[in-house]
Order: structure tokens, then C-alpha cells, then sequence
């Protein structure tokens, strides 16, 4: 099961949405929006953005938890694979949403 978004009304009356774990663990909070529509904007742009971002350290040096090993040496390190969403044989590929233009006659299920 994938993550989820839930949308809601703050106690101050300004639309935010969070994205929920699998096991109902808040992973993230939006900022305020104004409106109902701007919130699903952001749902978007999250969906878009998420799954290629790149991750940016901004701890100190030394930072690390106890038990956590930090490599000794840089080349120790593995290294960053920004590759990772293209097939083998180098085409790249995007999730993009299918959408049905407005006047395409639906199926009922009426015969």
C-alpha cells in the first residue's frame, strides 16, 4: 500500500494536507493555504517533485547518532545513483496522469 494524502482545515481555517505511511505515520505537513483548490496544487506538485528529488545534507560535521558508521574515507562512500529511473536501455521514463477529455462518452453499463 502507498503512502497517503489527507487533506484538512487547520484550527486557524486555512487548508493544509499531510502524507501519511502505510502504518498511519505522519510523515509530512503542508504549509497554510488560502484555499481548497491551492492545497490540491501543492498535493500535485509533492506528487511531481518527491519521487526525483535529490537529498541535500545540511548537518554539521559529525553529526552522526552513535551506532550509525560514517565511512572513513569518501571513496568508501557509495556513490549517488541519479540514474536510478531510467530503463536499461537509457530511455527515460515519467509517470505522467491519463486524463479523459470532458466529452468522451462514458460507458454506463447501460445497454
Amino acid at each position: 500500500m502507498a503512502a497517503m494524502f489527507e487533506l484538512f482545515v487547520d484550527g486557524e481555517s486555512n487548508f493544509r494536507f499531510r502524507l501519511k505511511a502505510p502504518d498511519g505515520t505522519v510523515m509530512a505537513v503542508s504549509a497554510a493555504f488560502s484555499d481548497k483548490a491551492a492545497a490540491v496544487a501543492g498535493i500535485s506538485a509533492v506528487r511531481e517533485c518527491a519521487g526525483m528529488g535529490l537529498v541535500t545534507d545540511l548537518c554539521p560535521e559529525g553529526s552522526a547518532k552513535s551506532g550509525v558508521r560514517e565511512p572513513a574515507h569518501p571513496s568508501d562512500a557509495l556513490p549517488a545513483r541519479h540514474d536510478w529511473h531510467k530503463r536499461a536501455d537509457n530511455f527515460h521514463t515519467r509517470a505522467k496522469t491519463i486524463r479523459r477529455a470532458a466529452t468522451t462518452p462514458r460507458w454506463t453499463g447501460a445497454a
